[in-house]
């Protein structure tokens, strides 16, 4: 029987920077091997929410709670315990270009004996689709898509039960973008994991989301309006009859052009 706790939850989060308000009142469950997808204008939240997630933010009111804790009440070592847990795909890859690809891959494997990081990495690449002999090679040497692949392959290195991507498929051709909705596919396939995707690629989430939810600005909300716009099925996503909703889904300027 499936456990009906969710594994995150916000309860009526806030976040204000320098007295900008970018999350308002936001409440929000994820179950434990759900797949949502979020979408939204830019500077809308999206990554903000990523990094409330795993504790890189604090939120300027509310709770964001994993496992049923709250980041806000537990110790710096429980935090970091958290952390272990949850794997985190940044837009940019984020490798250190001071490592090769192999020492990237197993930056969090420090407490395994050298012969079990060897065997981890081996398995992760393979899993991206790289060969075990793009270990040697330096980040500056890959190409973008490649960069993302490592990048995977590193945040699955701990085996982690919450994967976080932010922008997944940004900077990359419609090909290489589609390798990697097909790799968030496989991942969830071969482990039992959690996902959230932070994206503006339609078919992204078309091909990837159990759920959508979608985030508005703040500056185009009326005071007692929800900044969740939308939270729902593929399906029902298609089928929205919010302006708001359907302007960006199609990807149309409307009078946005005139602003």
């Amino acid at each position: 029987m499936a456990d009906p706790a969710p594994i995150i939850s916000l309860h009526d989060v806030h976040l204000t920077f320098d007295g900008q308000a970018v999350l308002r009142g936001i409440n929000l469950d994820i179950a434990r091997g759900q797949t949502v997808v979020v979408i939204g204008e830019s500077g809308c939240g999206k990554t903000v929410l990523l990094k409330l997630i795993v504790g890189l933010l604090q939120p300027s009111g509310g709770r964001v709670l994993v496992d049923g804790k709250s980041l806000a009440e537990i110790s710096e070592r429980d935090l970091i315990a958290l952390r272990l847990r949850m794997g985190f795909l940044f837009q940019g890859a984020a490798l250190f270009d001071s490592l090769n690809v192999f020492d990237n891959v197993a930056f969090g494997l420090q407490r395994l004996q050298k012969s079990e990081q060897r065997d981890r990495v081996r398995q992760r690449l393979q899993e991206v689709g790289l060969p075990a002999t793009v270990g040697a090679k330096m980040p500056v040497d890959l190409s973008g898509g490649m960069k993302k692949r490592v990048g995977l392959a590193r945040a699955l290195a701990l085996d982690p039960e919450v994967m976080l991507y932010d922008e997944p498929t940004t900077g990359l051709d419609p090909i290489m973008s589609d390798v990697i909705n097909d790799l968030i596919l496989q991942t969830r396939k071969n482990r039992p994991i959690t996902s959230v995707v932070v994206t503006h690629d339609m078919k992204t989430v078309h091909k990837v989301a159990d759920r959508i939810i979608m985030f508005y600005p703040l500056s185009r909300l009326g005071p007692d309006e929800a900044q969740i716009l939308f939270d729902g099925t593929p399906e029902q996503l298609d089928a929205c009859a919010d302006p708001r909703v359907r302007q960006f889904i199609q990807g149309e300027a409307g009078d946005r052009a005139r602003e």
